[in-house]
């Protein structure tokens, strides 16, 4: 049976962090608010569990969610090239509203689903999942709904809808966004925006200089009069697009390598345009390192 945690207590905040933190050590489902919209969460490092978050929401393997990250430090290890427009993207909007679908690390031991050699990846701003994930380190979350309905804006409406296949839900009460994240696609020569959501396509161009639209996108203008429906839409609109401009890459399979743990001081480590020959070694069971340095230089 479900446990549901009011997190506007103390107290019942530091249980429900362990207890969630716990039931996804063992491959289980937990809810908890973003700055979004609710989401559904499973170690991304746990195949099963991945698997019973994409049941939980009665959805395939064609569409793998994205990862949801503590720090840029943890991002790191997962990204194995921002391209040219990834870092000036993250600087303004992270942690945000906004997800960043990359090319991913070839060494990292997982199965998000098929996704042909690409992680979408987001740091979200809100203190309670962000407490989580650097208890838990990447989460493979998604919107907490069942596939095709409103994504939840409550702890309430996602249990409605996900019951007990999920452990434990964390109620910060109301999402206060209610709209889903931005997807830009950067595994190309020019960014692409792939859902439209809480960042608007403007404010996106304004930072990125050139922003390419998928054809299945409408007009501009009407950003502010999505409904959650037609989001939700978008996104299943965007893996599909996203799975049909890679069919042909060549992209090497992911070997069966797990990354080292981290020994080191656990200092912040900045995304750069060009990328590294070598990825950090990372714990990615728990980040204990200080936050993350956001500001611009």
């Amino acid at each position: 049976m479900s446990r549901h945690y009011d997190c506007s207590d103390p107290i019942q905040r530091a249980r429900g962090i362990a207890d969630a933190a716990s039931c996804l050590r063992r491959g289980e489902v937990v809810v908890f608010p973003t700055d979004t919209v609710y989401g559904i969460a499973a170690d991304a490092f746990t195949p099963a569990a991945v698997r019973a978050l994409l049941e939980a929401k009665g959805r395939g393997r064609d569409m793998p969610p994205p990862v949801l990250v503590g720090s840029v430090r943890a991002a790191t290890a997962l990204i194995d090239d921002l391209g040219p427009y990834g870092q000036d993207l993250i600087d303004e909007f992270w942690p945000g509203a906004l997800t960043v679908v990359c090319h991913a690390n070839p060494s990292l031991a997982w199965d998000l689903g098929d996704t042909k050699g690409t992680v979408a990846v987001r740091m979200p701003l809100h203190d309670l999942a962000l407490e989580l994930l650097r208890e838990t380190g990447p989460l493979a979350v998604s919107s907490a709904n069942l596939s095709g309905s409103p994504a939840a804006r409550t702890a309430v409406e996602a249990q409605e809808m996900l019951g007990d296949s999920v452990s434990v839900y964390l109620d910060g009460g109301p999402s206060s966004a209610g709209a889903a994240s931005s997807i830009v696609d950067l595994t190309g020569t020019l960014p692409k925006l792939l859902r439209r959501g809480a960042i608007s396509e403007a404010r996106l161009r304004t930072v990125s200089g050139v922003l390419l639209r998928d054809e299945f996108l409408g007009d501009e203008e009407e950003d502010d009069a999505l409904t959650s429906a037609e989001l939700a839409e978008e996104e299943a609109a965007a893996a599909l697009s996203l799975q049909k401009d890679l069919a042909d890459d060549d992209v090497d399979k992911p070997a069966d390598v797990k990354l080292t743990k981290d020994t080191g001081t656990g200092s912040d480590v900045r995304l750069t345009k060009d990328a590294p020959d070598e990825k950090p070694d990372v714990d990615l069971t728990k980040d204990t390192g200080a936050g993350p340095d956001l500001k611009k230089d």
